[in-house]
């Protein structure tokens, strides 16, 4: 399924939670991706609205296909901040395979009505049973007895946890898929008593805000929200609506998926659920898929195809069909190069491990340590990054074990194993005893367990992190610190590092300052479940025939010249010049005779703030692209400071732009989100001059507040000083002033003149002409993606070749083609008072007038005109 925004905009209440709700939407992908296959029978759909027991109007869709005879059905319930739309496509495939599939969407959601209640048992759950009793009552359905459907439920997310909830509290659910869901709400949201705020503040706002939610919920909410800490009645609230509260009444046939990518609903929750449900004596079997809340794959169609062989196993009654192994990983092994999808293999085990299974000690080493919790936890250490698990990149990483992970030294204590003499596998939740000792009553600390390479880099598998709340530190503690259950292979070479840090991005930490002192009890404790077994993978066809072909060009690059690829030698006559563009060009396909960009040729001195205009389509945006490294052109040269301009070319450190807007992440401050975006650059902390870049910007005491506060302008001002991290020689922004009213547009002008100030250079590329005049002291102007003029702003504005014309009424334009053809004429325009003229080399204003009462126009005044508005008018001609 595709990640689509759109999907939460069909009520306007719920389109400020757009992103979190995607985020939540992307695991329900699991259930909605696949189309039916062509040799199915095709779906029939019905749409009806149904009444629940207390009045709320549930909108629910009924599909069946044709065929005589009684079928088993299927409830398929969606996932957060989803509807039913989200699950036509599966509804579709399992009506096609011969079950009766009902959907819905939950209360508060889609179109239907009621307040969000998270599963409340009186009412989400109850509206189950009321859409059973329906099912019941249809004729294609198969009963057990009278009022008891042969009926399974599946879901992702949310509509996992339905599922299991509805096999609890009512007995004629006979088997359960759920997916990436959690056991116990509160210990998901409240883990070990620390509240997790981004997560939760995602589930919140993307059910459309507080308002939205059954009023206990929303109390409970701001009251933990606003304190940090989860009370007791806030845990009590959200156990009574999860599925750990009718643990001993789940007794059907459960197929568990759970995501590794996941630190909203970790692995730890389908292991409580696996344990519990097979104590009662039901037929329980975990798999763990490569994705989650946080992104990666979700396996859509090997899932789909599981569930529905265990309903045709359960359900339909078919006992020669298989239903999988007990316990199945999906390990990953790499990007595929061709598609850069990621490769996965299967491991499977005969009985389900747990997460500590066959553990295994390592020795870990380290002093007693003293880390700080600073003033308003802030700045946060980061693990995972709700929000941006689903796009692209990200999920990637995440889907590899890898990902973005930051701590901030002195906030956190590490102690590391010796390399590693042979490859490790962890598979579940690795212990360690610690001891913790702090200045007040209470410590907060999260802990995790990082992968370390020879070369000092880094992994954090999962982006996974454990928060523990230690009462009663002030006198000293002994702790156990689970670890996330991970699945991960720590190779040969590589060391252990166990990290507890006072912080986390996405945990709420207490916010007076305080020392924590730690120290070792003991070893690491990893357990690594050697009955698990991966799949042997067939070696593809490109392993023989690429290194025959590998030779073969080989040999051809022998014998025939090669084409120079490497960058021309840096001219020293220019190392004091910050950009010099001689003969640039692009087409706009290899094969095109359309140019983007046609023989360009200026330089731009130190201390200049030069303005890039031009029309749309004059090629300005795809000039700064290749300025930039971005893109290559067909022809010319690009250089700064002397070195020609190459992707990736060294003296791009010297150049800081902002071209296409900046991502910042909205809890965190406008400071943290810069450091966080200069320690992912890898350059030394010294090296960005944060606080010279910040007070040129201006942003005052608003860079202590988070993010989301920002105005449009603040937001502009703060791109701006990302892109001055570092303070760069040359300084590229394009459109800088999109959006902003004219007070923010004169003070980002300010902003540019300190920044040239010392010497700098900047290049501005903008619409806004009259602000290009104020701000900016040379201009280059492009037209069709040719050069029209370069040069200082006084000179074009104030050249004398431009004359504003008056006249008496104003001019046909078959009148201004006639005057635009004049000798001397190089450009003419109608303008609000008359014409623009703008004389070639050697054209005279007397001339000019001579010619035009020739041509009967009725002349009032002729005079110099000085607006770069009606000079860039006269330049461009039509263009305009």
């Amino acid at each position: 399924m595709d990640l689509r925004v759109s999907r939460l905009l069909k009520r306007p209440r719920r389109a400020a939670a757009a992103l979190g709700a995607a985020v939540l939407l992307a695991v329900t992908g699991t259930w909605t991706a696949a189309a039916s296959g062509t040799d199915t029978p095709r779906a029939h759909r019905s749409d009806r609205v149904l009444t629940m027991a207390d009045g709320t109007r549930v909108d629910t869709s009924y599909f069946t296909s044709g065929g005589g005879g009684r079928r088993p059905a299927v409830l398929l319930a969606h996932g957060f901040g989803g509807s039913k739309r989200d699950l036509r496509a599966q509804a579709e495939d399992l009506a096609g395979h011969g079950y009766a599939v009902l959907t819905w969407s939950a209360r508060g959601f889609g179109r239907s009505g009621g307040k969000i209640g998270l599963n409340d048992p009186a009412h989400e759950v109850a509206d189950v049973s009321r859409l059973i009793d329906w099912l019941a009552t249809r004729p294609e359905v198969r009963l057990d007895k009278p009022g008891d459907p042969r009926v399974g439920m599946a879901g992702g997310s949310y509509g996992g946890a339905i599922s299991l909830l509805a096999a609890g509290h009512d007995p004629r659910v006979d088997a359960i898929a759920p997916a990436v869901t959690y056991w116990d709400l509160s210990d998901a949201l409240f883990p070990n008593g620390v509240f997790k705020k981004l997560w939760t503040g995602v589930f919140f706002n993307s059910g459309g805000g507080c308002a939205e939610f059954e009023p206990a919920l929303c109390r409970m909410y701001q009251r933990v929200a606003q304190s940090g800490i989860p009370d007791a009645d806030a845990r009590a609230l959200l156990r009574q609506r999860s599925p750990s509260a009718v643990a001993d009444r789940i007794k059907v046939p459960t197929l568990l998926f759970q995501g590794q990518t996941d630190s909203l609903f970790t692995l730890a929750q389908s292991d409580a659920a696996e344990r519990a449900i097979r104590a009662n004596g039901a037929p329980v079997d975990v798999d763990w898929i490569a994705g989650g809340h946080d992104g990666g794959d979700l396996e859509t169609g090997r899932v789909q195809g599981r569930v529905r062989d265990w309903f045709d196993h359960y359900l339909g009654g078919e006992s020669a069909t298989g239903t999988g192994p007990a316990f199945r990983i999906t390990r990953t092994g790499g990007i595929d190069s061709t598609d850069g999808s990621t490769r996965s293999r299967g491991a499977t085990a005969g009985t389900y491990p747990g997460l500590r299974g066959d553990p295994r000690t390592v020795a870990l080493g380290g002093r007693e340590q003293r880390v700080t919790n600073p003033a308003g936890a802030s700045p946060p250490a980061v693990s995972a990054l709700p929000g941006l698990g689903g796009l692209g990149g990200l999920a990637q990483l995440s889907a590899l074990g890898t990902g973005v992970s930051l701590d901030f030294p002195g906030q956190y204590a590490k102690f590391d194993s010796r390399p590693q003499r042979t490859a490790l596998r962890v598979t579940g939740s690795p212990t360690a005893r610690v001891h913790v000792k702090a200045t007040g009553d209470d410590a907060v600390l999260f802990a995790k367990l990082y992968d370390v390479g020879p070369s000092g880099s880094q992994v954090l598998p999962g982006q996974l992190v454990t928060p523990l709340r230690i009462t009663g530190a002030k006198s000293g503690k002994d702790v156990t610190v689970t670890l996330p259950p991970i699945d991960h292979e720590v190779q040969q070479g590589h060391r252990l590092r166990l990290v507890l840090a006072s912080t986390d991005l996405g945990y709420a930490s207490p916010t007076a300052p305080a020392t924590y002192t730690v120290s070792l009890k003991g070893p690491l404790s990893v357990p690594t479940a050697p009955a698990v077994t991966t799949a042997a993978t067939p070696l593809p066809s490109w392993v023989w025939w690429l290194p025959l072909a590998g030779a073969a060009v080989a040999l051809a690059l022998l014998l025939t010249a090669r084409r120079r690829t490497t960058a021309p030698a840096p001219d020293p006559e220019l190392a004091e010049v910050p950009l010099v563009i001689t003969d640039l060009s692009k087409r706009y396909a290899r094969s095109s005779d359309r140019y983007a960009v046609r023989d360009l040729s200026f330089r731009v001195e130190k201390g200049q703030v030069l303005g890039l205009l031009g029309p749309n389509g004059a090629g300005k945006t795809t000039t700064l692209r290749m300025l930039m490294g971005l893109i290559r052109p067909d022809g010319g040269e690009i250089r700064v400071f002397g070195h020609a301009i190459r992707p990736g070319a060294p003296v791009l450190s010297r150049v800081g732009a902002f071209v296409e807007g900046a991502g910042f992440l909205p809890h965190l401050t406008g400071r943290e989100n810069l450091e966080l975006y200069w320690r992912a650059t890898g350059r030394p902390p010294e090296d960005a001059h944060l606080d010279e870049a910040l007070e040129i910007a201006g942003l005052g005491d608003a860079l202590a507040r988070a993010v989301r506060t920002y105005s449009q302008g603040m937001r502009q001002r703060l791109a701006i000083a990302q892109a001055m991290l570092g303070l760069p020689d040359l300084l590229i922004l394009d459109e800088p002033t999109n959006g902003l009213d004219p007070p923010q547009i004169r003070e980002m002008r300010e902003v540019l003149i300190r920044y040239a100030a010392d010497g700098r250079t900047v290049i501005v590329s903008s619409h806004l002409l009259a602000e290009v005049e104020q701000s900016c002291t040379h201009l280059v102007v492009m037209d069709r993606g040719r050069l029209v003029e370069a040069g200082a702003v006084r000179d074009i504005v104030g050249s004398g070749d431009t004359l504003l014309v008056g006249t008496g009424t104003p001019v046909a334009e078959p009148v201004v083609e006639k005057v635009a053809a004049l000798p001397g004429v190089a450009s003419a325009v109608r303008a609000e008072d008359g014409l623009l003229i703008r004389l070639e080399p050697g054209g005279t204003a007397g001339e000019l007038v001579v010619d035009l009462v020739r041509l009967e126009v009725p002349v009032l005044s002729v005079g110099p005109h000085r607006r770069l508005e009606d000079a860039f008018l006269t330049l461009i001609g039509d263009s305009a």
